[in-house]
């Protein structure tokens, strides 16, 4: 039998999110920008907001594995960057298109990519201003039960996605009585 473990951080609003605040379907990652899983669930999440256009609301927390990412922690700073400049699911996408390039000198590129205040982006790097933020969300999934990425809660809670994501499309049709 497997241990039942709950979103322990509600959503809130300096929460990362797509869709509307009022939709009854919440869906959590927790995520990295350097896993291969991660990518490719991406499109499928991003996928359940058009098949369910108004009763879904997305929410990504990072949750860098940085003992087999080793730049998982960077990227998932420089999406908090642009997040403060209004572009983290631009910057989500574009880590995730780029995965396998994802060095210091290919991130500030990305960066420039999307027109980023480059001298902020230098100072809240250098800084590593997130740093704490990032540590907040690892911390939050540890405590719900993420053991690995993606880590995905339904309404609170957790829902294996390893066998892949028609399970959660399924589970989102049932919830939603379609």
């Amino acid at each position: 039998m497997t241990q039942q473990h709950d979103l322990v951080a509600p959503v809130t609003a300096i929460d990362h999110k797509l869709g509307p605040d009022h939709a009854p379907i919440t869906v959590v990652e927790y995520g990295d920008f350097e896993c291969p899983t991660c990518k490719q669930a991406a499109p499928s999440l991003k996928l359940l907001l058009s098949r369910f256009p108004g009763q879904v609301r997305l929410v990504f927390r990072h949750f860098p594995l940085e003992e087999v990412h080793p730049h998982a922690l960077c990227a998932a700073e420089v999406s908090e960057v642009a997040a403060q400049q209004g572009k983290f699911w631009e910057m989500h996408d574009l880590l995730f298109a780029n995965q396998l390039h994802l060095k210091s000198n290919q991130l500030r590129g990305y960066a420039e990519q999307l027109n980023l205040d480059m001298a902020r982006y230098t100072a809240e790097m250098d800084d590593e201003i997130y740093r704490q933020r990032i540590r907040e969300h690892i911390d939050s999934g540890r405590r719900s039960g993420v053991r690995g990425t993606p880590g995905i809660f339904l309404n609170g809670e957790i829902h294996d996605v390893s066998a892949g994501m028609q399970s959660l499309f399924d589970k989102v049709q049932a919830l939603l009585g379609k």
